[in-house]
Parts: C-alpha cells; sequence; structure tokens
C-alpha cells in the first residue's frame, strides 16, 4: 500500500530532499517473505513554396510531433504520481536497519518483530519534517503503553549533533539512526524526505506514506491493514 500525502486533496508537504531510486510495489501480503531478506518520424524537406507555406509547416511540424509524444506517453507511461510511490521495499521482509543509534544502544528492526514498526526517515533541516514531528510524539507516546508499536528515525543527510539538538528541543524517545543511512535510504527505495514506511508484526513492509503525516494517518493505516488481514483469514478458513 503506497500512500501520498503530498497529493490528497491537492494538500500536504512536498518532499525536501531526493534520497534515492524507487520502483515498483505491489498490495503487500503481510505474511512473512520465507525468501532470504533484502539487504544491502517523418522528414519534411522545404520546397519553393511561397515563404507563408513554408512558415505554416514550420509551425505545424513541431505541433504535430509534441501531440504525437503525448500520445506515446499516455499509451505507455505511469502517472508521474504514481512513478513518484514507487518502492520495491513494499510487500518484502523489511530491509536491515541495524547499528547504534543517539543514545548509544543497539538498535536492530528484527528485534521488534511482533510489533509495528514506524520507519520514519528525516532531515532537522526539512519543514515537513518539522512539522510532522509532534505528531510522531504523539504517536510514540500512545503505543508506548500498549506496546504494539514503535517508531524508528532514519536521518537523512545530516550531523548527528544537529540530529541530537533537533530531538532534545522538540522531543521524541525513539530510536534514532545517523550512520549508513543513505545505503538504508536506498534499501527502501526512499524519493524524498519525509517518507515513512509502515512494518507489519510480521516483518513486511505494509505500507508507504510519503509526505508529512499525522498521528491519525498512521493509527488509521494500522486499523485498516489489520481489518484487510482478519478479512482475508476470514475468506482462506
Amino acid at each position: 500500500m503506497v500512500v501520498d500525502r503530498r497529493h490528497r486533496d491537492g494538500g500536504g508537504h512536498g518532499p525536501c530532499r531526493r534520497a534515492g531510486p524507487a520502483s515498483e510495489s505491489d498490495r503487500p501480503d503481510l505474511s512473512p517473505d520465507p525468501r532470504t531478506r533484502f539487504r544491502r518520424g517523418v522528414v519534411v524537406t522545404p520546397t519553393a513554396e511561397t515563404g507563408a507555406n513554408r512558415t505554416a509547416v514550420w509551425i505545424v511540424l513541431p505541433v504535430a510531433v509534441a501531440f504525437a509524444l503525448l500520445i506515446v506517453l499516455l499509451a505507455t507511461g505511469e502517472p508521474a504520481s504514481e512513478r513518484a510511490a514507487n518502492s520495491t521495499a513494499v510487500g518484502r521482509l523489511a530491509p536491515l536497519i541495524e547499528g547504534e543509534d543517539l543514545d548509544g544502544q543497539w538498535f536492530d528492526i528484527d528485534d521488534h518483530r511482533g510489533q509495528w514498526v514506524v520507519v520514519n526517515f528525516f532531515s532537522t533541516t526539512c519543514v515537513p519534517c518539522i512539522v510532522e514531528h509532534p505528531e510522531l510524539v504523539a504517536f510514540a507516546e500512545e503505543r508506548v503503553i500498549t506496546g504494539d508499536a514503535i517508531v524508528v528515525s532514519v536521518a537523512f543527510d545530516d550531523a548527528s549533533a544537529n540530529v541530537r539538538d533537533f530531538f532534545l528541543a522538540n522531543g521524541g524517545d525513539w530510536p534514532v539512526i545517523t550512520s549508513d543511512t543513505g545505503s538504508i535510504a536506498v534499501d527502501y527505495g526512499v524519493t524524498a524526505v519525509p517518507e515513512s514506511y509502515l512494518v507489519a508484526p510480521s516483518g513486511v513492509v505494509a505500507a508507504k506514506l510519503i509526505g508529512g503525516i499525522t498521528k491519525d494517518d498512521l493509527d488509521n493505516q494500522i486499523e485498516d491493514l489489520v481489518a484487510r488481514a482478519q478479512a482475508d483469514t476470514e475468506v482462506s478458513s
């Protein structure tokens, strides 16, 4: 599932930084994948026509060519919004995220099987990232009580000192990864920040959310995915 927060109702926040290539995604199967996990023309020749006729030919030709190209694009190309939303990670086991966080504690995403994991790619200089941060704080504070979900932030192109200052000023008590984050972004197929990936308790990437998100976005996504999984189970039983 891919949710583009930048285009809903014409609103949302645009991306701040480019991060890596993106490719095709399918509706995810939330059961674990048994496979090895994912690491790292026409030529017009002028004739002896009058000047007016020659001018008409040269005006019409570019228009005709442009129209033909447009037809080809419409017939064979994806909409720009869909191309921006693709990700190889969705529907697969979550690419590896491990290492020391800002507090010096070791983090491994595999240690959180059985929980929903929100993987949030951000930058401290990104305005939409700053705007969404209180929403992540609210989500994390509620879910730490229920114990069914956590947040992990992956800083993109940012100094550890800046990230530390950002969290001290804005709150947020969850793991923050600042090392080797470029390769992590590529593994997930990040196209810009902010972007978030919702990893199911099975370890499968269930959804990609593009642009700034809210607590309600995350709550609704989890509720919807749980309902779908339950419906699929009932149909298969």
